[in-house]
């Protein structure tokens, strides 16, 4: 309820919950990335004081970033121990750092902490820091930078404290964990003179599980008000479906009639976007795209298949030299017997694995026969939905429903021409009212006159061409309208070896702000933008760490952290934080940061896909740190320059 655990969610959760305990309303989402580290957003939306700088009568929503470490794991005899800050990246009016243990015993799991800040307001004791330096007494009233957004280092662990605790109990009936807790919060120093009346120390509630993901919450808090909630959880780490793809093709199936069909074939049934199939002495090599599978694995077991039926006896080795936009990132090379007896009995699978290599060089085949070439110019388009949406700022919950059209056409193998047309259907944007105080040039706030200038709009129009100038050195330019805000030209260079953790790109770019209206006018302002970036798979549990140096939109410098993690589902998670010379100036908030999550569309379907969803939190739409939000980077092209889990996909490619 009020108080917190040492207990941490499973591995790969997200959790979105919603409570209202008077005059409180609070929006929370948290993430597991791993076992050990809880973070996530808060919001607090206070219904009886108004959001002064908007002068509107709206309530007061206060953000605030909250994080937990588990310091040790529950055993028979210890209990488990977690640190935990609250509101430390906001605003810090409910600010507070705790210690707690939890230790279950049979069907009642027990907590006991310590709390500061916001959780110590009862005091029951005196800062046992006071020794080590007297400013340990006294907590500042006030911390995080004079408009929030700041860590605030300043008050950890200051002032005095105070005991909390409770215990749950898992009840005869699964659904049901009754609850009864101890706070160390009197409610006597609110922020913002709020104060409320405690009659009692002890809260009571209870949890009732709906279903496995929903969660509806009730209790009885200071003794004189009542509390609701629900809680959502996600588990992204085990998000998988069924698959319902087409049979593979049958091995011992007679000769297409052409190799044109059977490029069509490897397209249709094993996902290959074929540009070329061509023979060279014993070996046959199909160069195309991954276009349907995100395992490339899965890919060449399937179109091994397919190439066994067709291809003449002497031949025993398939290659899969796989590209994207024309970049050659590498081949997988197969035994044809191996890989026949392998789909003709399960006991040959390892023996066809020890087969199976994958490498970066390439060799020449300039003397091969070629057996088909695809034309590359290629014409597609779509037609969807899309929300967008916006939570936490002062403007509450903002959403957006468009239609968007997409079409691209590919005019050689290394370049094409894409856009994307949207039509707003319905919005709540109206509720957008830029209210910072920001010396800096207005880059991103004009959101919402983008938005609601209007409702049909050119979001992109952009030539791109690809290059790759050595054994790992790929290039990128591009040029046209490059996002909804801003046209011009730029250019990527990226340095990413075969299979290395370590990957580094720059990026240059001149763009201009376009005109409301999203057509083709543009407006004064210009400027230049680019980034050194540094992309470390860390290996430690799977975090990719990237560290970006450049100049933003608004002409400041500064660096932005992203660190990332991503599941055996293939979903991911992420944080970024961004600081920068115009920290001064950058308004409520004090520094771009924000969480995001990608999840695949092959963890939520029932065919095989390549595609993913994509959705970010970020507090405050604001112009320092701003980045131009580029369609393509070399990175995502270069994908599959990493193995990954190539060789442990080899059990599922025969499903």
């Amino acid at each position: 309820m009020q108080t917190p655990t040492a207990r941490m969610a499973p591995e790969g959760t997200m959790s979105v919950s919603w409570s209202r305990t008077q005059p409180y309303r609070r929006y929370n989402v948290f993430f597991q990335p791993t076992a050990w580290f809880e973070g996530g957003f808060r919001y607090v939306e206070v219904e009886n004081r108004e959001f002064v700088a908007a002068g509107d009568g709206r309530p007061n929503l206060d953000k605030g970033f909250d994080m937990k470490l588990r310091l040790l794991q529950e055993s028979r005899y210890l209990p488990q121990l977690a640190l935990g800050f609250r509101d430390v990246g906001g605003t810090t009016l409910f600010g507070g750092e705790y210690l707690t243990a939890s230790k279950r015993w049979y069907d009642l799991d027990f907590t006991l902490g310590l709390g500061w800040g916001y959780l110590g307001n009862q005091g029951d004791v005196s800062s046992p820091l006071g020794w080590v330096a007297d400013r340990f007494d006294e907590r500042p009233r006030r911390a995080g930078g004079d408009q929030g957004g700041e860590f605030a280092l300043d008050a950890l662990f200051r002032g005095p404290m105070a005991l909390f605790g409770g215990v749950e109990w898992q009840t005869p009936w699964e659904p049901l964990v009754l609850q009864l807790e101890v706070e160390g919060n009197d409610y006597a120093s609110e922020p913002q003179n709020n104060n409320q009346e405690q009659e009692s120390r002890v809260n009571l509630g209870a949890r009732l599980a709906l279903t496995d993901n929903l969660e509806l919450r009730a209790g009885w808090q200071r003794g004189n008000t009542a509390m609701a909630g629900l809680t959502w959880n996600v588990d992204l780490a085990g998000l998988s479906q069924v698959k319902r793809n087409p049979p593979a093709a049958d091995i011992n199936a007679a000769p297409r009639g052409s190799w044109a069909e059977v490029a069509d074939e490897l397209e249709q049934n094993a996902g290959i976007a074929v540009s070329r199939i061509t023979r060279q002495g014993r070996d046959i090599t199909v160069t195309g795209e991954p276009v349907t599978y995100p395992s490339l694995m899965h890919s060449e077991v399937r179109a091994g298949r397919i190439l066994t039926a067709q291809a003449d006896e002497d031949v025993d080795r398939f290659r899969f030299r796989w590209e994207n936009r024309g970049l050659a990132l590498r081949e997988g090379v197969h035994s044809r017997p191996a890989l026949v007896a392998a789909a003709g009995s399960a006991d040959h699978e390892e023996e066809h694995l020890h087969g199976v290599y994958a490498h970066a060089e390439l060799r020449d085949s300039s003397r091969a026969e070629v057996l088909h070439e695809a034309p590359p110019q290629r014409f597609q388009w779509s037609l969807g939905p899309r929300l967008d949406q916006n939570f936490g700022g002062p403007d509450g919950y903002l959403y957006r429903a468009l239609a968007v059209l997409e079409a691209e056409y590919r005019t050689d193998r290394n370049g094409w021409l894409s856009g994307q047309l949207a039509w707003t259907a319905f919005d709540n944007l109206d509720k957008y009212e830029y209210i910072a105080d920001s010396d800096l040039p207005r880059v991103r706030t004009f959101i919402g006159d983008y938005l609601s200038e209007s409702s049909l709009g050119i979001e992109s129009l952009q030539y791109t061409r690809t290059g790759k100038l050595g054994e790992n050195w790929y290039a990128m330019g591009y040029g046209g309208l490059l996002e909804m805000m801003y046209a011009g030209a730029g250019g990527e260079l990226m340095y990413r070896p075969f299979n290395s953790p370590l990957a580094l790109g720059l990026d240059v770019n001149w763009v201009r702000q376009r005109d409301f209206e999203q057509r083709f006018d543009l407006r004064d302002y210009d400027t230049w933008t680019g980034h050194l970036t540094a992309y470390l798979e860390t290996g430690i549990e799977d975090v990719l760490a990237k560290l970006s140096v450049g100049r933003y939109l608004a002409g400041d410098y500064g660096t932005t952290l992203d660190l990332s993690r991503e599941f055996a589902s293939g979903a991911r998670v992420g944080a970024w934080g961004t600081w920068t010379d115009a920290d001064d100036d950058f308004g409520e908030g004090g520094f771009d940061k924000g969480l995001y999550l990608s999840v695949p569309f092959d963890a939520m379907f029932t065919r095989s896909s390549r595609d993913r969803a994509e959705v970010a939190w970020r507090p405050l739409t604001r112009d320092g740190g701003a980045t131009l939000e580029r369609r393509y980077n070399l990175y995502d092209l270069t994908e599959e320059r990493d193995l990954g889990g190539y060789w442990n996909e080899h059990a599922t490619a025969w499903e």
